[in-house]
């Protein structure tokens, strides 16, 4: 689960939807990924805290990947949970 620096949207009712992050990558360097499909949203608590849970998918480097992003409410923090 590693902090991301995200680019998002806020609709008028509320509901987040991410457009694409960055997160650094093992030399130190920052890899930008679009977010090209946002498959489903969920909401779940992790430890009591509630949390916004997206699961979606983009092209990386070529291959179509899957993945889940996690908006922590209390914090307004973003993290890139699974890859």
């Amino acid at each position: 689960m590693k902090t991301v620096k995200m680019l998002s949207v806020t609709e008028e009712n509320g509901m987040q939807t991410p457009l694409k992050f960055q997160l650094k990558n093992e030399d130190g360097g920052r890899i930008t990924v679009k977010v090209d499909n946002v498959i489903f949203r969920n909401e779940e608590k992790l430890a009591g805290n509630k949390m916004l849970v997206y699961r979606c998918q983009s092209q990386i480097n070529g291959v179509l990947k899957v993945f889940e992003l996690k908006y922590e409410v209390s914090t307004c923090k973003w993290y890139l949970y699974k890859m």
